[in-house]
Parts: C-alpha cells; structure tokens; sequence
C-alpha cells in the first residue's frame, strides 16, 4: 500500500505540473491571435510574438515530459511489445529504464543545469528579436523538466518490479482518456448492455 500511495503521488505530481503547463496553450493561441490581428490588420506587428510563441511552447513540451510518461504517452514501436507476457514487458522496460532512460536524463540534468546557469549569468536574450525578450527563464526549464522526467522514472522502475514480482502492472494514475479510447469504451460497453439484454430476453 506504501508503494501504490507513492506511486500515486509522483503521478500526481507530474500531472499537476503537466496541467499547469497546459495552460500555455491558451495564452500562446491569445498572443498568435493578437499578434495576427494587429500584422493584417492594423498593418503594426509585434516585436515579442516569435519569441513568445517558442518560449511557451517549448516549456509546455519540456515540462508536460514527465506527465507523458506517467500516462504511458511516449511514442513506441509497441507492435510486437504489448503481445508479449506481462513480466517479458516489465524485464524489458526495467532494462531500457536503467539502461538507455536513466543515464541519458541524468547527463540532462547535469549538463542542462550548468547550461541554464550560464544563461542567467549572462542574462540571456532572443536574438530573432528586436526588443531583446529575455529567454534565461526558458533555459532554466531545461533541467527542471529532466529532474521531473527522474522522479517519474522512480515510478516506473517501481511499476517494473511489481510486476515482475506480482504480473500485474500496477494502476496507474487517470485523469483524461484519448477520444479514441474513450469511443472504444463506450462501444464496448454497449455491446455489453445490448447482449446482456439478449439474453435476459428483454431486447425488443
């Protein structure tokens, strides 16, 4: 119980950041509108828009990382994978964390704080920009999203170990489905109730 209550809470930590951050998508599509608005219009483009579109979007792609891989969201070549049995799945994945995962977020963190610290010493401006949009506290993200994506893997490697000790995969924290998977649901659902009243002999 110990353990699912922590998984439980770095899911829920990597979905309140991943949340939080959605939120960039609401102000980008304010500012690109603005920003198209006034170039077309008023015949008066911005000096900030560029800027402003890459700085959100890069942190909401950085820092939605480690919520991606809480949700299993992460592109991968699965056609052969998701037939295999449960514990070849966890031995696999347990491999690929500490092998591939683990070293290349850790030379993330290391390499993206000393990265990041250079840019606030020097107070690191765009230079696709003529007003000089500061952009220090977009490199700063770099190694806070790679610790998140760290904290996540702890979770991961634990869902592994679970389940090559128990061969069930634990449950995961759900918020959202994909629409395709929710209509797969509801599809499936239906099919029940509609057989289920077939042979209760209450279908019409």
């Amino acid at each position: 119980m110990q353990i699912q209550t922590l998984l439980h809470n770095i899911d829920q930590l990597s979905k309140s950041v991943g949340h939080a951050f959605a939120w960039c998508i609401v102000v980008m599509t304010l500012g690109t509108s603005y920003e198209v608005f006034v170039r077309y219009v008023l015949d008066d483009p911005t000096g900030w828009a560029f800027d402003m579109s890459y700085i959100l979007y890069g942190g909401l792609f950085m820092m939605s990382g480690a919520y991606a891989l809480s949700r299993g969201s992460h592109v991968r070549g699965d056609i052969f994978f998701r037939l295999m049995p449960t514990r070849v799945q966890a031995g696999i994945e347990l491999v690929l964390l500490i092998t591939f995962f683990y070293p290349g977020i850790l030379a993330l963190v290391y390499a993206g704080w000393n990265y990041s610290m250079d840019s606030v010493r020097i107070h690191e401006v765009s230079v696709n920009s003529p007003i000089g949009v500061p952009i220090w506290q977009l490199k700063l993200i770099i190694p806070a999203a790679a610790t998140l994506l760290a904290i996540q893997g702890i979770a991961e490697v634990l869902r592994c170990i679970i389940c090559l000790r128990t061969g069930k995969w634990p449950e995961r924290l759900h918020d959202v489905e994909e629409m395709e998977t929710a209509a797969m649901l509801a599809a499936a659902k239906a099919e029940e109730v509609d057989y289920q009243a077939v042979i209760s002999g209450e279908a019409k």
